[in-house]
């Protein structure tokens, strides 16, 4: 409860501090408008006020989350057990370290001109650019997690006979849950800033960037594109929250919550 109000200080701070702005002039209300105006506008957004010619907001809203979703999902379906692999065979992990160290840095978004070559700008684009920058942190937070686990765990495991998969499965894998999970939870927030950003630079059909690059284009309602980015950020937060949450009740028996990104 403490940590609660103490969040919502903060952002009461953070908004008092916008509105003085906006009062005294330091933010041209033309360009950045007051919160007052700003808030309710998120509102009014799911109204269907502000919907144009190419869809309504809400569409745009499911079809980004939905975005966010599968994207995630195929990054968990793909790092996890490549990282249960690399953090268990020495072999696999060195030989594989310069890609991995190669592909690691290439930011999504560089990647726009040639995944909409070969695939197009549809909902492929979103989700295949979202699932590369998703898997870094889940990848390397299950090998970080493998590294951890205490050796004598490992030997205890062979000494009774286990082979290597059922010491991975009784032992490693239980084990790395917990870094694995925060991985995820990091790959979260990052799914939702590519999908967003590759709607806005690839030009969508539908989702919250193609929203914003609409009233964007010719329109002088900036507290429109400015509500848009305010509820990308609470969906940011809400879904951060809600896997921290999810996180400590998952595993109240092992609250490290490191993270190796």
């Amino acid at each position: 409860m403490i940590r609660f109000i103490r969040g919502l200080l903060g952002i009461l701070f953070v908004l008092a501090l916008w509105q003085l702005g906006s009062f005294t002039g330091v933010f041209p209300e033309d360009y950045i408008p007051p919160p007052t105006t700003v808030l309710p506008t998120v509102v009014k957004l799911f109204t269907g006020v502000f919907d144009d010619t190419q869809g309504t907001f809400v569409a745009d809203f499911v079809a980004t989350m939905a975005a966010w979703f599968v994207s995630l999902l195929i990054a968990i379906g793909i790092a996890v057990p490549l990282g249960l692999l690399l953090g268990s065979v020495p072999l696999a992990r060195t030989a594989s370290r310069v890609i991995v160290e190669f592909l690691r840095p290439i930011p999504s978004v560089a990647l726009i001109p040639l995944v909409i070559i070969m695939i197009g700008s549809g909902p492929e684009a979103k989700i295949s650019l979202s699932v590369f920058a998703a898997i870094w942190p889940i990848l390397f937070n299950t090998i970080y997690a493998l590294d951890e686990i205490d050796p004598l765990q490992l030997d205890t495991a062979r000494s009774f006979g286990l082979s290597r998969a059922r010491t991975m499965l009784r032992v490693g894998l239980p084990n790395a849950a917990p870094f694995v999970f925060t991985g995820i939870r990091l790959a979260s927030a990052v799914v939702l800033i590519v999908v967003i950003s590759t709607e806005y630079l690839a030009s969508g059909d539908i989702g919250l960037g193609r929203f914003i690059l609409t009233w964007a284009s010719g329109t002088t309602r900036p507290d429109i594109i400015l509500a848009v980015t305010v509820l990308a950020g609470l969906i940011g937060y809400l879904l951060d929250n809600g896997f921290l949450k999810l996180q400590r009740v998952l595993f109240k028996w092992n609250q490290t919550t490191g993270a190796a990104v």
